[in-house]
């Protein structure tokens, strides 16, 4: 009877060593998709905000315009050039809401992921939430003073050129 518990107990421990070698390789084929996906994620993000841009309507000498704007609109405007944040697409809105919620402390990357109903856990989600809080930084509407952490900028920052004072 013991040599039969024996050669299970060893039969049970290949298993193990085998499922685990197995997971390892799992995990890897994994963590190397979820960095083509983050990559490909910008890279669509990068894409359309330039086809936006190509797309923009070319203003002639006359001050008219030459064609109608076809396409998606910019996705993030700058934020002269915007009377508030009901320009943003929602999910933008939701990212300024929440740091506005953050207050000094500054809204992060994985935060943002959860603001957008993203998986936190995803290396990829929280890039692409991160991707998107560098945007409204390049675009005036927030500031990273701190590495990592986005906050909405000081009022005379953000009402600058603008008589309303912003908002």
């Amino acid at each position: 009877m013991r040599a039969v518990l024996e050669t299970r107990r060893k039969a049970a421990v290949v298993r193990v060593e085998e499922l685990e070698a197995e997971l390892e390789r799992v995990r890897a084929a994994l963590a190397e998709a979820e960095e083509v996906l983050r990559h490909r994620v910008i890279g669509l993000e990068q894409y359309l905000e330039a086809l936006a841009e190509a797309d923009a309507p070319a203003v002639v000498a006359g001050g008219s315009s030459q064609k109608k704007p076809v396409g998606p609109r910019r996705a993030v405007p700058h934020r002269q050039d915007a009377a508030g944040t009901e320009v943003l697409s929602v999910d933008y809105q939701a990212l300024m809401a929440a740091a506005l919620e953050a207050g000094a402390g500054g809204l992060g990357a994985r935060r943002a992921a959860v603001v957008l109903g993203w998986d936190s856990a995803s290396a990829s989600r929280v890039e692409g939430a991160r991707a998107r809080l560098k945007r409204l930084v390049e675009r005036g509407w927030l500031v990273e003073e701190k590495p990592g952490r986005f906050t909405l900028p000081a009022p005379e920052q953000a009402g600058a050129g603008r008589p309303d004072g912003g908002s």
